[in-house]
C-alpha cells in the first residue's frame, strides 16, 4: 500500500515572494548602502549642496579660503572644524608644528575642493573668537576624520594642547 500522505514542498517555489526582497538587502549590505552599526547619514539623502573654489587665504578679501588645517572662510564667513584640532601654522611653536599645520592646510584645502560638502551645526553656533562652529562632511563622513586618519589633526577634545 502506497502512502498517501502529502509533502510539504520546500523547492524555491516557497521563497518566490521574498526572494527579490533578499536579493536586494544583500546586494545593499555587500555594497555598503545598508548597514546595521551605521547610523543615518546625508549620504544616504545626497544632501551635500555646499560648494566652493577654495584657495589659501592671502591678503585681500576672505570669501572662499583655507586659513589653516581647522578654518576656513566659506561665503566669507570665518568657520572653525569643530571636530579636530590641527598644528599651528602661525606662528608653530617648533619646525615640526609647522610642518604639520602647514600639510594639513594643504589637506584641507584639497578635500575642500574635491566636491560637495556639508556644514553640520553642533551644541553652540561660535566660538569664543566668533568663529562658527561646524562639522565638515561629505557623503557623511567627517573631512576632519581623514585629517585624523592621516596623522595631520587630532580629534578637538577641548583646550589646547601641545603638538611639540
Amino acid at each position: 500500500m502506497r502512502n498517501s500522505t502529502k509533502r510539504s514542498s520546500t523547492g524555491l517555489s516557497d521563497l518566490k515572494p521574498i526572494l527579490p526582497l533578499s536579493l536586494m538587502l544583500s546586494a545593499a549590505t555587500f555594497w555598503g548602502v545598508w548597514t546595521l552599526s551605521a547610523p543615518a547619514t546625508n549620504a544616504a539623502t545626497g544632501s551635500d549642496t555646499e560648494s566652493a573654489s577654495f584657495s589659501i587665504c592671502g591678503e585681500g578679501p576672505r570669501t572662499n579660503c583655507i586659513v589653516d588645517g581647522d578654518t576656513l572662510y566659506y561665503k566669507s564667513i570665518k568657520i572653525r572644524i569643530a571636530d579636530i584640532d590641527t598644528p599651528e601654522t602661525n606662528p608653530p611653536r617648533c619646525a615640526e608644528e609647522g610642518r604639520l599645520g602647514k600639510a594639513a592646510t594643504q589637506r584641507l584645502l584639497q578635500l575642500a575642493n574635491a566636491g560637495p560638502f556639508t556644514l553640520q551645526t553642533i551644541d553652540r553656533d561660535e566660538d569664543r573668537y566668533g568663529r562658527k562652529l561646524r562639522v565638515l562632511t561629505r557623503g557623511g563622513k567627517s573631512l576632519g576624520g581623514v585629517l585624523v586618519d592621516e596623522g595631520l589633526a587630532r580629534w578637538y577634545q577641548g583646550g589646547r594642547r601641545p603638538w611639540c
